[in-house]
């Protein structure tokens, strides 16, 4: 699996960063994870060919990592000429919240008529999925329900895992989450300041023993993390950055 990191910033792009957006490529199939309010500017430097990405799958529906999903469909539609199939996965309720979505942004965008099938899988941790090869188990995280489900997901493709935490608090579904993978994608907003919704890098080092990835790489870090990401022995994720497993 190749994983780029297009964007690995907060909600409020902090250090100049991209809301969260990672490129999975596997088995010579292309597929998004989460997309952010800016992801489209991402995707574009980053010179991502848009429709080859055949999935994107949703961690949550807070918009740094779901608005830029109607940007995405507009520009399938009039700029790329989109005409493969797309397939827009996540939690519980993803069909509605992309209508809903869309349609705040343009509306009567969602029922167009486009040149290309677009079709909805709820991922869950009752019901993981099997996309272009890869075998996608949910986690529950614990962030904000108003926005969720929320989850996280353990990508499996051959012998290699590949393991996101989305954004969440610290919770013992980590633990499985993180175990054994080749790389843990780790969010980890604040250096020590305690929130209900994000972990921090204490809290992480609490946990460290339990979190078994042979790689640990933060991500979605806000101005506090970024001030003192120096200091912290860990690999932090940047806009760009490209993993491979």
């Amino acid at each position: 699996m190749d994983i780029t990191i297009l964007g690995s910033g907060d909600a409020f792009c902090s250090g100049g960063r991209f809301n969260t957006c990672l490129h999975l490529k596997a088995a010579g199939k292309s597929m998004l994870i989460d997309c952010g309010a800016t992801s489209m500017l991402a995707l574009n430097r980053a010179g991502v060919d848009r429709n080859a990405v055949s999935t994107i799958l949703f961690t949550h529906f807070h918009g740094d990592h779901f608005a830029g999903l109607p940007f995405f469909l507009l520009d399938a539609m009039f700029v790329t000429k989109r005409t493969a199939p797309l397939l827009i996965a996540g939690p519980t309720a993803v069909r509605e919240r992309t209508r809903v979505m869309t349609e705040a942004a343009f509306p009567g965008f969602f029922d167009a008529p486009r040149a290309f099938d677009l079709t909805f899988l709820e991922v869950t941790p009752d019901s993981p999925a099997m996309i272009n090869g890869i075998a996608i188990a949910a986690f529950p995280a614990v962030h904000d329900q108003r926005a969720g489900p929320c989850q996280a997901y353990r990508f499996t493709h051959e012998d290699k895992v590949f393991a996101f935490s989305g954004d969440t608090a610290w919770t013992d579904a980590l633990i499985p989450l993180s175990a054994g993978a080749d790389v843990f994608l780790c969010e980890c907003y604040t250096a020590a300041k305690k929130l209900a919704n994000h972990l921090d890098w204490e809290t992480i080092v609490t946990h460290r023993a339990d979190l078994t990835a042979k790689r640990l790489v933060l991500t979605h870090m806000g101005p506090e993390m970024l001030a003192f990401q120096d200091a912290i022995p860990a690999t932090r994720a940047f806009d760009g950055m490209e993993i491979s497993i």
